[in-house]
Formats: C-alpha cells, structure tokens, sequence
C-alpha cells in the first residue's frame, strides 16, 4: 500500500464512503504478510517509496506467482526482476496484462500505465551491446518507479567519438547510470564530463581476466572522477532504486 493509496482510504473512512471494518479488512495484512515460504513487506512504500520488488531468481514459478498475487491485491501492480521465461509465463497466465521484457528480464503490471511522475531525467548508459540485458534492467526498473528514462546504448571507450557525439544528451540527465564490462573505464570518462552524479555498474561481460566483473568492479570503485557511485556487478536495479533516490530528493 502507498502513502497515497493509505491517505485515499483513511479520507473515505472519515467521510463515511468506507465503513471501518471494510478499512480494516484492506489493512488486515499491514506490515507484513506471511506465506509459507515468504514474508510480504506491505509496508515498503510507506517506508521507501516504492513496493518491494520480487527477485524472481531462485524461487519457483509457483512462488513467485503467490508473491505477485498479494503484491497486486495490495497495490494492483508489482515488479519483478531475474525472471525466467517460464516464470514470465505462468504470470501472464494470471495476469494478461503484465509487461515481459526479455532482454531485461523483468516482469511488470501496472494498473493503467504510468506516466513519469518525478522531474529529472534519469539516462542509462551501456558501454556495448553485450551489457545491454543490465542496461534495461536498470531503465525498466527506473520507469516502474515513476522516472523519465532515456537510453544511450554501445558507447564505450573503444570509441569513444560515439560518446562525445552525444554530450548534449548526457548533460541534461539528472543523473547517469553507467554500465560497463570489460575494464570498466566508461563511468570515469561520464564522470569527467557532467555535474550530475554518475552510478557505475559493473557487468560480468568481459575476457578471463575481466574475472566475472571483478576487474570491472575495481577499476570503477578506483575511478579518478568525483562523483563517481558504485553498485555491485549486474546490479541494474539497485543503480535504479539509487538514482530514484536520488532525483526524489
């Protein structure tokens, strides 16, 4: 439940719209729901903003379709990431509506859909085509969460005339998530060239001594550029919780 959706019905109990034991129904669940294999956090809007989003890595179809459920009894919506297309499957079935982005690996219903509601613009850049998959993980996770999303894709350092071709672009954002494999030195040159703050994200794309994102990892955490903001490697969403964050404040 939202803060708005929590505000909404209190509203309806004070005017009478609503009877208390109907409200209390609805809250019946709040904080938190058991499930024999889950524990549901209702009260994660209130607290941070948004719903808890499902990591679908790990868990059963089965499971992760009972966990939506209660999310969407809650909310009417819920996000899910690392989902197989298995998983994407057995949800659709429940929920024709539901948005399954392949190359994300995401899983995503909204009631109706969601128009940007917090200003500043939040770009997503994906050093090569291979860190695409984390790349829109991160931009879908940022468009669930109510941000205007540009995409600026296969700009990495080996050429890095693509790159400056696009300073415009990158200059308006409010703040830049940068995904990278290989070396990782993409993050460094975006945070020499804006003002904004800058999330690096390192992918486990790369050679064997890329070391499965390892060596990306460092040389971003070593970055010479200020401002420069590191989350762990393939973590597409937590680049995008931080910059909602981030544009939220």
């Amino acid at each position: 439940m939202t803060a708005e959706q929590l505000e909404t019905l209190l509203a309806d109990v004070a005017s009478g719209r609503v009877a208390p034991a109907a409200a209390l129904e609805r809250l019946r669940h709040l904080p938190f729901e058991d499930l024999p294999f889950a524990r549901i956090d209702h009260h994660r809007a209130l607290r941070q903003g948004h719903p808890e989003v499902v990591f679908c890595e790990g868990k059963t179809a089965d499971q992760v379709v009972a966990i939506c459920d209660r999310l969407h009894a809650a909310t009417g919506s819920f996000l899910g990431t690392r989902a197989s297309e298995a998983v994407a499957l057995r949800l659709h079935d429940r929920f024709p509506d539901m948005v399954w982005n392949p190359l994300a690996h995401t899983v995503h219903l909204e009631t109706t859909r969601q128009r940007a509601r917090h200003p500043g613009i939040i770009l997503v850049v994906s050093a090569g085509t291979s860190d695409l998959p984390v790349a829109e993980e991160a931009a879908v996770v940022a468009e669930a969460f109510g941000h205007p999303v540009e995409r600026l894709i296969d700009v990495g350092v080996a050429g890095l005339h693509r790159l400056l071709a696009a300073t415009e672009q990158i200059q308006r954002a409010r703040v830049v998530i940068v995904v990278a494999g290989m070396e990782g030195a993409l993050p460094s040159v975006v945070g020499g060239i804006v003002s904004v703050p800058v999330i690096a994200v390192p992918t486990s794309i790369g050679y064997g001594a890329s070391f499965g994102g390892l060596a990306a990892l460092l040389g971003m955490l070593n970055s010479c550029a200020a401002g420069v903001t590191v989350v762990n490697i393939d973590n597409g969403f937590g680049a995008a919780a931080a910059a909602s964050r981030i544009c939220q404040t």
